[in-house]
């Protein structure tokens, strides 16, 4: 029989692995996990019984306490709009420059942004910043004449969610640091906007299972009815 560690043991003891619980005492109960020497993220996981082919699910959501995390985003623009990056707080700015830098091989950033007129330009790009979900979206707003908007919601904690191929969808929801108050609102704010998003997951029976983790903590199943659209 393989040894429980120290962790997975103080795990045990607080967490009910066959019940599923209320938000605000699932949090409560992620807060008492073991302790670590880092501050560690808060992960909603939820399962769908839905097909991603029938049915892709994406899109984005403006968490109103952020996520903890500094965001490093590119703009890829040319002329007055790097002024604009620039003042929103873009990491970094550029248009044939930036472009050639991705092709070589450099992808050091989080989220790309860009204007329309450089989507040509970002087409040979596909390569390397499809397969990392790197590359600018209109559905997502990345793709926009909006620069400094763009850049500032995604500074203030904008994150974008998508289903994956095995019909689940995962997001970062803030840090354990965060007080309770703002790591249940930021989740019911990303949960909220995933059911919102397809009229399908406003059928609770679609959803398979949500659930609550952090990086070195438990995860705990949450009740699915308390997030039913109303």
């Amino acid at each position: 029989m393989a040894k429980i560690s120290k962790r997975q043991k103080a795990i045990n003891e607080i967490v009910d692995k066959n019940k599923e619980y209320d938000l605000v005492e699932a949090v409560s109960i992620l807060k008492k996990g073991p302790k670590t020497g880092f501050d560690q993220t808060v992960e909603v996981a939820m399962k769908l019984n839905l097909e991603q082919s029938s049915t892709p699910i994406r899109g984005t959501v403006s968490l109103p306490n952020g996520t903890g995390k500094e965001v490093r985003i590119a703009v890829f623009c040319k002329g007055d709009y790097e002024g604009q990056a620039k003042e929103a707080g873009a990491d970094f700015i550029g248009s044939d420059d930036l472009v050639k830098k991705v092709s070589d091989g450099w992808c050091d950033f989080d989220v790309a942004v860009a204007t329309p007129d450089m989507m040509k330009d970002l087409a040979r790009l596909g390569k390397v910043l499809g397969p990392r979900g790197l590359m600018p979206n209109p559905k997502t707003g990345t793709v926009t004449q909006d620069i400094k908007k763009a850049v500032k919601e995604l500074k203030a904690g904008k994150i974008e969610f998508r289903m994956d191929k095995q019909s689940g969808i995962k997001g970062p929801v803030g840090k354990l640091s965060f007080d309770d108050t703002a790591i249940i609102e930021n989740i019911r704010v990303f949960i909220n906007s995933i059911m919102n998003s397809n009229v399908k997951l406003q059928k609770v029976q679609n959803i398979r299972s949500i659930a609550i983790s952090s990086t070195m903590g438990p995860g705990l199943r949450l009740e699915k009815a308390q997030f039913a659209v109303k």
